[in-house]
């Protein structure tokens, strides 16, 4: 599974870590990440993360 970094504040999403805090599970891809999740430190919406190579 892919990382997805934050373009605003370049928070990384790494699924196998998940947001716990935001409800989102270990191991949650983030395409399967609700269209409603924000970042957890600036907010932005899902669009604004791009992958990480």
């Amino acid at each position: 599974m892919k990382k997805f970094r934050c373009e605003v504040c370049d928070y990384i999403y790494d699924p196998e870590e998940g947001d716990p805090d935001s409800g989102i599970a270990p191991g949650t891809a983030f395409e399967n990440i609700p269209d409603d999740w924000a970042c957890p430190i600036c907010g932005v919406s899902k669009e604004d993360f791009v992958p990480v190579d």
